[in-house]
């Protein structure tokens, strides 16, 4: 058995009922794997790393970097032993900023409120691009900071509360009581379940039901909503004063998350994305993309899903994305095998276990 495919069996397992063995829906509580240390197993981390203990307060947040006049990125980031932060854009505008996503660990949501600070703005609007965990769980964090701020999301948080997360949730507090838990992964189990017990925080005060054009902080902003793609319902912001588009994960690398995924309306969300006159897309997870990177993942993405519909192996699929989107990651071989198995996964575990999409799809 190749590293990879240790790797993938190691943090992928669905037998919650084998000792010593996590539960992958457990393991990413918001809708995506956490890798920890099984990491090691590649070499993407340092195995010492995994043998030491953290708490929140050692996570560093990378310094925000400008995309474009006016346009903010705080990365997220995979971390041993952690469930990840999603990307976070900041748009400035005349009247305040405009936050793309939140993040999930206390010092990511630290970090918006220190750039805010920074640059001696509030925060009126935070957008949602979906529901998962590590994009929405800064939500109470900053609104308790900026009481006047707006959260504009989908509607699909509602059904993702009583489904996915409820079931994620109780799986969560039986793993709680295994020692081979690492601490690290305790804490951020409980805080994911204490941010799913704060549901109304979740909840968007301004439901966005179709895409339209939004002044928020006196940026005329495209909201645009995409059903049935990454989830239920995603929504990602188009700013044509500066040509960004931040598509939260309707984009993603190393690979596409496609826990909750309805193949074929993503296929028709990154049509769309397309046909927008963008100049650069900020992925939920990844650097920021041209025209002809975002034109790559398209075309890399429908090839990947119309494989996983074929009678080929997942690892052919998978070795298929990794090469064509080789230009999208960093030259480190380490990435291409980590590429390598989480596609795996979703081909032949998410994809081909539910008829070609996520068993969270409810689209027909």
């Amino acid at each position: 058995m190749s590293p990879g495919e240790k790797m993938s069996q190691a943090v992928h397992s669905k037998s919650p009922s084998k000792p010593g063995r996590l539960d992958f829906r457990v393991r990413r509580i918001r809708g995506w794997t956490l890798l920890s240390c099984a990491l090691a197993a590649l070499s993407l981390v340092p195995r010492t790393a995994c043998a030491s203990t953290q708490t929140e307060n050692d996570i560093v947040v990378a310094a925000p970097q400008q995309v474009t006049p006016g346009v903010w990125l705080i990365a997220g980031a995979l971390r041993p032993k952690r469930e990840p932060d999603g990307n976070t854009v900041v748009f400035e505008g005349p009247k305040g900023l405009v936050v793309v996503d939140t993040g999930r660990h206390l010092a990511h949501r630290q970090a918006i409120k220190a750039f805010a600070e920074s640059h001696h703005a509030n925060i009126v609007a935070i957008v949602n691009s979906h529901w998962h965990l590590d994009h929405v769980s800064g939500n109470a964090y900053l609104k308790s900071a900026y009481p006047m701020a707006k959260v504009y999301a989908s509607r699909g948080i509602d059904h993702a509360l009583t489904g996915f997360l409820a079931k994620s949730a109780a799986d969560s507090r039986k793993y709680l009581q295994s020692d081979s838990l690492p601490p690290e992964m305790k804490e951020d189990i409980r805080s994911d379940l204490a941010t799913v017990q704060n549901s109304a925080a979740l909840r968007p005060d301004v439901p966005i039901d179709s895409s339209q054009v939004l002044w928020l902080g006196g940026l005329r902003l495209n909201v645009n909503l995409a059903p049935n793609a990454a989830t239920e319902g995603d929504v990602w912001v188009y700013d044509r004063a500066n040509g960004v588009a931040a598509v939260g994960d309707l984009v993603t690398m190393p690979s596409p998350f496609l826990d909750t995924a309805c193949p074929q309306g993503w296929i028709a969300a990154l049509t769309r994305i397309w046909e927008t006159p963008f100049k650069t897309v900020v992925p939920g997870h990844g650097m920021p993309m041209t025209r002809t990177q975002f034109a790559t993942y398209r075309m890399a993405f429908s090839a990947l899903i119309a494989c996983s519909d074929s009678d080929r192996t997942k690892a052919a699929c998978a070795a298929d994305w990794t090469r064509a989107t080789a230009g999208l990651r960093g030259s480190d071989p380490r990435e291409l095998q980590l590429a390598q198995s989480m596609t795996e996964y979703y081909v032949g575990d998410v994809l081909r276990a539910d008829g070609g999409k996520s068993a969270y799809c409810t689209a027909t």
